[in-house]
């Protein structure tokens, strides 16, 4: 399995435009991106089969990891490295069941320590926490204490996603806690020269 760690970079409908989002992706995978996810919530499955193989073979090109939000059918049909499910999409062990045993399957877990313990023991690849800061993209996210990080790394074994409000600037701090990953919306796309902004996250994940 490719390792998962470094700048985890999530697709949105209104900051990566469908007719710019191979553009935007391939900025941030030269940037040092080592995750990405196609995450869109309202269009259909054959909709989005397209681009999602054209996004496939452009991570693989890059050596990253190419995930789709929740859409286990989708991932399943285009051959995507994995998924990544919340409380509301479909459950671990149905995915798993069709995705199979070497499928990459992180689950969000929010700021409940239980659920990630949980999701380990099932087999969960990775666990995400979050929103640890403001989101722009959802300010209604439940926040988490940045101690939930340390304290996850210390009773688990799988890497440790963290998403919501992460900025270059703010990263060190999730990184010192033993953050594996940030899944990163906002800062990235919003960013002038992706590229750049891609550098500065992934230069947060070098060793000291």
């Amino acid at each position: 399995m490719m390792k998962l760690r470094g700048l985890y970079a999530i697709t949105h409908e209104r900051l990566t435009p469908y007719d710019v989002i191979l553009q935007k992706v391939e900025e941030s995978l030269a940037g040092g991106a080592r995750i990405v996810q196609l995450r869109d919530k309202h269009a259909r499955d054959s909709e989005l089969y397209d681009i999602a193989c054209s996004l496939k073979e452009l991570c693989h090109g890059y050596g990253a990891i190419f995930i789709i939000n929740d859409r286990v059918e989708l991932a399943r049909a285009t051959g995507a490295d994995g998924v990544h499910i919340g409380k509301d999409d479909t459950e671990y062990a149905k995915a798993r069941q069709i995705l199979g045993p070497e499928a990459i399957i992180g689950v969000s877990c929010y700021n409940e320590l239980d659920k990630a313990i949980d999701a380990a023991r099932q087999g969960a690849d990775y666990v995400a926490f979050g929103s640890f800061f403001p989101s722009p993209t959802k300010p209604e996210a439940v926040r988490a204490p940045l101690e939930i990080i340390s304290q996850a790394k210390a009773v688990l074994d799988v890497p440790v996603c963290c998403i919501g409000g992460i900025t270059s600037e703010n990263v060190p701090h999730l990184v010192v806690k033993g953050a594996d990953m940030a899944a990163v919306i906002s800062d990235l796309w919003n960013s002038p020269d992706i590229r750049a902004k891609a550098q500065e996250f992934a230069k947060a994940f070098e060793p000291v």
